[in-house]
């Protein structure tokens, strides 16, 4: 009798677990997204955490701290676009104007040298022709950027929703910074002992694994933006230099898959240019490429974040999926501070207990052998 009341019992809590686990779930889809702006909040505290920590050793409040380090980065924003802002503009303009007679020259080259090669059956042809209409596959590549963007905008209700939740992001991400240890008291506090203590000591650890990568990936950025604009100059493409090394810098941002989208419009400009330019401008991508990938990346991502590249791509591709370009860009950072977590309160606590148990029973058996001596 008693264990049907038990098995009752643990049926009930079973089905009443799972029942609260859906609602939850739902309620989430419903809020998702008040849930994009705090995670949008929490990247952006996370990366300006160390001005305001650096304000608060020199004894300046920690609100006028949070507000110095928005001034600041307003400032340094606002000093860019002022210099270099109307000749990327200008640059990229002459740069979308001239695109389709580029395309043009680049499918005549391609033509002429199909037919080198010996190809000139109809059927082939048309189907050659198929694959060379850039045109088309440049208005593709535009569709699908705009579904990523709407894909972005879907979640904050357009455009106008996202500059509001721009703002909202920005404002939360202030309260956080001045707020942030009577935040984390109040939440921790919702859990029983030891996970209290166990919680609060890992949000500096999750605040500085989410900061250092934004941090990384923006410095690896202007570093690249500036050596392909300095590089382009150098190779000759003078006209569209500083454009192309903007767009190949804002695209590093995006890892994996950033880098070759930023080297697509160089690439088009140099096969148009004619003689070597290509192969110049190919080179200094895939040195670039390399220089990234096996410098600065482990230099000042990896080795701080600690985010297998794997995992990194799977965040990528997820966030991609779910928020569009928002996703790729934010996902990352949540990613190596869900790592953190899940180091700390279960991969670590778990190597101790087996060490523990192996050790246990290495003296169950030792002590039998030293009894019977």
């Amino acid at each position: 009798m008693n264990e049907l009341k038990r098995s009752i019992s643990i049926s009930v809590g079973t089905i009443a677990l799972v029942s609260v686990t859906i609602l939850l779930i739902i309620l989430l889809w419903q809020l998702r997204s008040l849930l994009v702006i705090l995670m949008i909040s929490s990247v952006l505290a996370a990366t300006l955490a160390p001005i305001v920590d650096i304000g608060e050793k020199m004894r300046i409040p920690r609100w006028l701290g949070v507000i110095l380090a928005y001034l600041l980065i307003l400032l340094i924003i606002t000093e860019a676009g002022l210099i270099i802002g109307p000749t990327v503009i200008t640059q990229i303009q002459r740069l979308l104007q001239k695109l389709p007679t580029y395309l043009d020259i680049i499918t005549t080259l391609a033509q002429s040298l199909i037919i080198r090669f010996g190809i000139t059956e109809p059927k082939a042809l048309n189907l050659i022709d198929q694959w060379l209409d850039l045109q088309g596959l440049t208005a593709w590549a535009v569709k699908w950027s705009q579904k990523l963007i709407v894909s972005s905008l879907g979640v904050t209700k357009g455009i106008v929703g996202g500059v509001l939740n721009v703002l909202l992001s920005i404002i939360f991400s202030g309260y956080m910074l001045a707020g942030s240890t009577k935040l984390i008291k109040d939440f921790v506090s919702l859990f029983p002992s030891p996970w209290d203590a166990r919680l609060e000591a890992q949000f500096p650890i999750v605040s500085d694994r989410m900061g250092k990568y934004i941090q990384g990936r923006i410095l690896v950025s202007l570093i690249l933006g500036v050596a392909i604009t300095i590089g382009l100059k150098f190779i000759g493409i003078t006209e569209f230099a500083l454009g192309l090394g903007v767009i190949a810098g804002f695209t590093n941002l995006i890892p994996f898959f950033g880098p070759v989208l930023g080297s697509i419009p160089a690439l088009i400009v140099a096969i148009a240019s004619g003689g070597w330019t290509f192969w110049w401008v190919l080179l200094l991508f895939v040195i670039i490429q390399n220089v990234e990938t096996y410098v600065l990346d482990p230099l000042l991502v990896g080795s701080s974040v600690k985010i297998q590249p794997l995992y990194q791509l799977l965040a990528v591709l997820g966030g991609v999926q779910v928020l569009g370009i928002l996703g790729a860009l934010i996902a990352p950072p949540w990613v190596a501070g869900a790592g953190v977590v899940l180091e700390n309160l279960y991969l670590k606590p778990k190597q101790i207990n087996e060490k523990l148990d192996i050790c246990t029973k290495n003296q169950g058996v030792e002590i039998p052998s030293l009894l019977s001596e």
